[in-house]
């Protein structure tokens, strides 16, 4: 199980920020993609715009909740998460993200 220390040292070392910028942007162009009849689709589509913008911005938002949603995992662990488990997380969070930047 990684400490919170555990988890700021990875976040300030940027772990996974490389895989997390590549899953924002993908999720980000699917919801460009997807029906307007999706719940939630204006706040995602307003927010995969400013993804597409700056994806490094959006992949630094996402890491850190990212590694916290993981926290029972060892640091090992956390840093050998394949592209598909960080896909997975990402799309979890986009939606607490897309209503947290309307201030709801």
């Amino acid at each position: 199980m990684a400490t919170y220390v555990e988890i700021e040292q990875l976040y300030s070392q940027g772990a996974l920020e490389p895989q997390v910028r590549v899953a924002v942007v993908n999720v980000a162009l699917a919801i460009i993609a997807e029906l307007p009849t999706v719940p939630n689709h204006d706040a995602r589509l307003e927010w995969a715009v400013k993804a597409i913008q700056n994806p490094g911005q959006e992949a630094k938002r996402f890491l850190m909740g990212i590694l916290v949603a993981n926290k029972a995992a060892s640091v090992a662990q956390i840093q050998s998460a394949s592209d598909a488990a960080v896909q997975t997380n990402v799309d979890a969070l986009v939606d607490a993200f897309a209503v947290s930047d309307l201030g709801v």
